[in-house]
């Protein structure tokens, strides 16, 4: 199947309006986007994103949901929070912000960073998430990783991960390294340049970069806390696994042992920035996923 281009969808869909609301929730204020009518999808993004990410996903969800779509804590417009950058904190702000919002279900939907809170949040809260989404993203420790992570990981988590080095090195350059990454999540093709300067913006200076390597800072404990919830419970809600490159089937292969109902697709000639490489790929498995309440496979 040929990629699509990242920056026209095939499909001919009316932009949505977006409202944008600041939000308190755990004592940090978050900028969410929200779109459309109906029950409630929550969707999670990664880094070097925010909610922006979901451009074309918004368009293909909101004539029949309500979307919202946070910057999480210390990305894009949220406020740039001290800590918190654990899965298990991210999760609790998910949580908070459902409340806030007045919702008492959501599908979830995460992708890279936004993944292992949305997998903790429907760990926790099986009667708050009714279907949980998770795509190109590792969760923790878990076994099922091991052919990804045969050569190691990826080398930026190291560099991510030592305390005041990254953003230390970057600053004035920080354009040149959120390109990288775009395009290298693309398979070279890029993204829209509108979206790429929200991106590269939200990533510049001292303190934007400490916090978005405060998430990798934060692996261990959020490992950690992965353990502790599939060594106390079971994943219960309605789950599917979605995975392009680079990661595959790996996702899938760590949620098997431990979900009841999971169900996992791959989308061929894609990029790791699945909603914006290939929106129409995603939206067809979301559409038909979201649109029921049971099991999605087993």
């Amino acid at each position: 199947m040929p990629a699509e281009s990242p920056r026209t969808p095939s499909r001919s869909r009316p932009r949505p309006a977006v409202e944008l609301q600041r939000v308190t929730v755990n004592g940090v204020d978050l900028n969410v986007a929200l779109a459309g009518e109906g029950p409630a999808v929550l969707l999670l993004h990664g880094f070097p994103h925010t909610w922006h990410l979901w451009t074309h996903v918004l368009d293909g969800l909101a004539d029949r949901y309500r979307v919202i779509a946070p910057d999480l804590r210390g990305f894009g417009a949220s406020a740039r929070a001290a800590s918190g950058y654990d899965a298990g904190t991210l999760a609790a702000d998910a949580e908070a912000l459902l409340d806030a919002l007045g919702e008492n279900s959501a599908a979830v939907i995460g992708i890279d960073a936004g993944t292992p809170p949305a997998f903790l949040l429907a760990m926790r809260r099986p009667d708050l998430v009714r279907q949980l989404v998770v795509m190109e993203s590792l969760l923790g420790r878990l076994p099922g990783a091991e052919e990804f992570l045969a050569n190691g990981a990826p080398w930026w988590f190291g560099f991510h991960s030592e305390p005041g080095l990254a953003e230390s090195v970057l600053i004035g350059h920080e354009a040149e390294y959120i390109d990288w990454f775009l395009d290298a999540g693309t398979l070279g093709q890029g993204v829209e340049p509108a979206v790429r300067d929200v991106f590269v913006d939200a990533y510049t200076g001292t303190e934007s970069l400490r916090c978005a390597f405060s998430y990798y800072r934060a692996l261990p404990s959020s490992a950690q806390q992965i353990e502790e919830a599939v060594g106390a419970t079971r994943l219960t809600v309605p789950t599917m696994a979605i995975g392009a490159r680079p990661v595959g089937r790996a996702l899938e292969q760590q949620l098997r042992p431990v979900a009841d109902h999971v169900v996992g697709h791959i989308i061929e000639d894609c990029g790791h920035i699945i909603p914006l490489h290939r929106p129409d790929a995603l939206l067809g498995l979301l559409e038909p996923f979201l649109a029921t309440s049971t099991p999605a496979g087993t």
